[in-house]
């Protein structure tokens, strides 16, 4: 049986096709369909089927992966939504709070809000902070409040509010009316997306599900039709930003928790082949067409955040703490008004693309520059399936920078390269130096199409000894959805003293939610033997403003274990803010429980150790140019002719179908049984 994952970028789409009985995998990339996504996955799915003789039947697996989310909010082309909250709060959504990106800078434009001002409702409702109802909403002032809506032509609903994290009473009445009046409407309750405290982040994550929930699920049922158009009859699973899947129906309940799918998938699939090869410390580097993405992985964990933003709006939904710049093969160079060459975050995309794709771009992009240097086959490109034309790059690049700053084409392609790849470096600095992290003591797993390609330099820049580049590194976030376990977070705020609680507190408080993670493992199918639970616990020194988590065994909780959450507590305090004071009260604020359904893994195929010289995956020598030795005779490899292999001097150029890797002076390499090439710098 097969298992296919598909991952829809900004410029391409990557397929990976895994044989789930022997390990071996194939891999397809093709030119992403900006109008309609599914139509990439429909012609992905039925061309990589036929290539490989497989038939559609013979699928029990489909992963996907998807910027669907992200590209509706970045473009505002969400669903019309209306907001019912209560009274004296409906400006919440525009004043935000005290925190701001550029404190002092008085023209900083802020995010456009989701929802017009005249379709925030207020309704007379109040629950006090502990929970108790002040005043119960009338059904009748909810009917006439949805009423005058639907006059409006809005297509979803969001319902937020105060503290119904501690009581939904008043939530679920609204729900009960919109069920009545108007049940054909998408909405989204507070008490059900994210019952936690802080009003703001919990209005805002209501808010982005409706407004996505209803464009998302006409992209999903297309996407499901044109699947089962190939042949394919398995219902898909989509990623979420945790990492994990989820089924459709629960992606259409709560799209907001594939804001990051597709990075997330990345890292999950950088850490599985990271294992395999021996490195639980690594730094996942993700280049694709549009941008950069960037994670800590620390002793096979990935780091995970519930204060990420998306395009700006705060969403305080678990996902993998991702790090991303506009810096991708796609990204623009430029030289400014100040004669300073920049590069990104404008791309070209995939449409019209880089100069050298001939289709009417004429701005030079990293892709033109690589190709300039002679470090990307113009007649190879995508395995030999597009044609490329070097000759538009160096025109590109002669023109809008290298002519502008009085330099030669290959001086100009490898500034372009320097500044792109000092835009990356920033990233890396971020999530490593600085949160206390040497990035010399972490591995850098290069994927995406245009990782490989800059992945040593990169590391040279930052210090770090090695790069593991994956034996299919631009599929990679395609492989990660083959990988992914099905997850789903369940919260309750539940403010306590450390010291007024005890171990009967916290199984009192974890037992229902284990409960709801259960019952929702079931409805996605998975078996009592592979289900998995992870407990962990928020804590603060009483009068801070944020969180540390702590994690909690799964189990029953003891004594003991209870004594230890307040030194786990200090020692993540210490790592991240240099300091812990073992007399301050602590605090405990949020319980959170993950529900894991375990996929199996596939077992990785490994390859046969080269008995040959390397000489015999030669494909030819060309002119390359680097900066530590201008530009040179290089050999060039073919990737797929070369098995396990101790030591390869650089500098070298190794092709592949779905990226090429850049080997540069005085560096060398190796190939492990699994076929990942692991660069010593």
């Amino acid at each position: 049986m097969y298992r296919i994952g598909i991952d829809v970028g900004g410029t391409f789409t990557d397929v990976t096709l895994l044989n789930a009985d022997t390990g071996k995998y194939y891999t397809y990339k093709l030119s992403s369909t900006p109008h309609d996504q599914s139509v990439a996955i429909m012609n992905g799915t039925k061309e990589i089927l036929e290539l490989y003789n497989i038939s559609a039947r013979d699928v029990n697996y489909f992963g996907h992966g998807t910027t669907v989310a992200t590209n509706i909010i970045i473009e505002r082309k969400g669903a019309k939504t209306a907001l019912l909250t209560t009274r004296g709060f409906r400006d919440i959504l525009e004043i935000g709070r005290q925190t701001r990106p550029s404190l002092y800078n008085l023209f900083e434009e802020k995010p456009e809000t989701l929802v017009k001002r005249s379709l925030r409702r207020e309704l007379n409702e109040r629950v006090r902070s502990d929970g108790s109802v002040a005043k119960a909403i009338e059904p009748k002032e909810i009917i006439a409040a949805l009423e005058k809506i639907k006059q409006e032509g809005v297509e979803s609903l969001a319902v937020c509010f105060l503290f119904s994290f501690l009581n939904s009473e008043n939530e679920k009445a609204v729900e009960d009316c919109i069920k009545q009046v108007w049940p054909e409407v998408y909405y989204s309750l507070s008490s059900a997306i994210l019952p936690e405290f802080r009003e703001f982040e919990r209005l805002s994550t209501t808010v982005i599900n409706s407004y996505l929930g209803p464009k998302m699920k006409i992209y999903i049922d297309n996407m499901q039709e044109r699947v089962k158009e190939v042949g394919v009859t398995v219902e898909p699973y989509i990623t979420q930003s945790n990492g994990g899947v989820m089924s459709i129906s629960s992606t259409v309940e709560t799209p907001v928790q594939t804001a990051l799918s597709g990075p997330s998938a990345g890292v999950v699939g950088a850490i599985y082949v990271a294992e395999s090869a021996g490195f639980k410390n690594i730094i996942t580097y993700d280049m694709g067409g549009t941008s950069t993405d960037v994670s800590l992985v620390n002793n096979g964990t990935a780091e995970y955040t519930t204060k990420r933003k998306v395009c700006g709006l705060p969403s305080g939904v678990p996902m993998i703490d991702v790090h991303a710049v506009g810096a991708g093969g796609g990204s623009i160079a430029r030289v400014d008004s100040a004669g300073a060459l920049k590069v990104g975050p404008e791309s070209a995309g995939s449409v019209p693309g880089p100069a050298c794709y001939g289709l009417g771009g004429d701005n030079p992009v990293v892709t033109d520059a690589n190709l300039v240097l002679g470090r990307i086959n113009p007649k190879h490109f995508l395995g030999g399936r597009m044609q490329i034309k070097a000759k538009y790059a160096e025109k590109a690049i002669r023109e809008k920078v290298a002519g502008k700053l009085g330099m030669s084409v290959e001086e100009a392609a490898q500034g372009i390269i320097r500044v792109v790849n000092s835009n990356m470096s920033r990233a890396i600095r971020v999530i490593t130096v600085e949160r206390g992290y040497n990035p010399s003591d972490f591995t850098l797993v290069a994927y995406g199409g245009a990782g490989p390609l800059h992945a040593v330099h990169l590391a040279q820049d930052m210090g770090i000894k090695t790069v593991l580049i994956p034996s299919a590194p631009g599929v990679l976030c395609a492989f990660g959805l083959l990988t992914a376990d099905i997850k789903k977070s369940y919260v309750k705020t539940w403010l306590s003293k450390y010291d007024e609680a005890g171990p009967e507190l916290l199984n009192s408080i974890f037992k229902p939610l284990i409960k709801q993670g259960n019952a929702w493992l079931a409805s996605e199918n998975v078996p009592e033997a592979n289900r998995k639970f992870n407990n962990i616990v928020e804590m603060r020194y009483i009068g801070q403003n944020y969180e540390l988590q702590v994690s909690v065994r799964s189990g029953a909780i003891s004594q003991s274990d209870f004594e230890e959450l307040k030194t786990k507590f200090f020692k993540e305090h210490e790592k991240n803010y240099g300091y812990f004071n073992p007399t301050a009260p602590v605090q405990f604020v949020n319980f959170r429980t993950e529900a894991i359904g375990i996929v199996a893994k596939p077992n990785l195929a490994t390859i046969e150790k080269m008995t040959d010289n390397i000489k015999k995956a030669l494909i030819e020598t060309r002119e390359v140019y680097f900066a530590e030795t201008g530009t040179i005779d290089c050999p060039v490899y073919d990737r797929y002719k070369i098995g396990q292999i101790d030591r390869v001097q650089g500098p070298c150029i190794i092709e592949q179908m779905d990226s090429t890797t850049v080997i540069p002076p005085n560096t060398h390499f190796k190939v492990d049984c699994y076929g990942n090439i692991i660069v010593t710098v």
